[in-house]
């Protein structure tokens, strides 16, 4: 049973007065502990469909389930929702802009279990400290705040503030691209070694194929709001692909380095 289920699904936003159709009836299924990648050029409608999926966008027609649960509505806050919450984060493309810039990391990483109620002082400090360790910071950088941080060690606190609760699936949208290419692959890596680890389900954004193919095991193609095209990893690495615009990205991709 798939564990991310999407049918139908339309999100569509006012813009100048005008309805703007930023996802246009897209089916897709994600099994549990599976990593699918959606990628596409900017303004594809990838990362709405990330959002639609966490509540972050409304879902205007169709249906965006995770475990058979719709996402909160937004501006919503209640028990319901934080159980979603529990289950389901979202991990975003600029790491110095989704950390509070006045907040430690250890303010970071022990919000969300001050939200949800979860532990003591002793275990909420325990949990910092292993969550660091976890994404390869040791505890210097606990009291530390986001300007002292490279943009690959920011990266790596927001991964671990996704963590803290303990989610069964991570939204990933564009998590590496403000990124170095060297310390590109030291997140991704860290990345499937956290999949593996957790036995995480991820449903990744990228415009980039090399970065998909390094992580998903099958991907979709969306342009313009719709998916054109599914692959699975093998059909990508032979080149076997029906649309176009496919190939296009594909060679667009290729012209750059491929994620060691």
């Amino acid at each position: 049973m798939a564990l991310i289920e999407i049918a139908g699904l339309e999100v569509v936003f006012a813009a100048r007065g005008e309805a703007v159709r930023a996802v246009r009836g897209i089916d897709l299924s994600v099994e549990p502990r599976e990593s699918f990648g959606l990628v596409g050029e900017s303004g594809s409608g990838k990362s709405t469909v990330l959002r639609a999926l966490c509540g972050l966008a409304p879902v205007s027609a169709g249906r965006a389930l995770i475990d058979g649960r719709a996402p909160p509505a937004l501006g919503r806050i209640g028990s319901r929702d934080r159980a979603f919450a529990r289950r389901v984060q979202m991990v975003f493309q600029d790491p110095y802009g989704s950390l509070h810039p006045r907040h430690t990391v250890d303010r970071v990483l022990s919000e969300p279990l001050l939200v949800h109620g979860l532990g003591g002082r002793r275990e909420r400090d325990r949990r910092v400290e292993a969550a660091l360790q976890d994404v390869g910071l040791d505890a210097s950088f606990r009291f530390r705040y986001p300007h002292q941080l490279s943009g690959g060690q920011r990266q790596r606190v927001a991964v671990a503030r996704a963590l803290m609760l303990e989610p069964s699936v991570l939204l990933l949208d564009e998590p590496t691209s403000a990124l170095d290419a060297s310390v590109q692959a030291e997140v991704l890596n860290l990345l499937s070694r956290l999949r593996e680890e957790r036995g995480l389900t991820f449903l990744m954004v990228s415009h980039d194929f090399a970065v998909i193919d390094h992580m998903c095991d099958r991907l979709a193609v969306m342009q313009q709001g719709r998916i054109v095209e599914v692959l699975d990893r093998e059909a990508l690495a032979r080149g076997a692909v029906r649309e176009d615009y496919t190939r296009a990205l594909l060679a667009a991709s290729q012209a750059h380095a491929p994620v060691q």
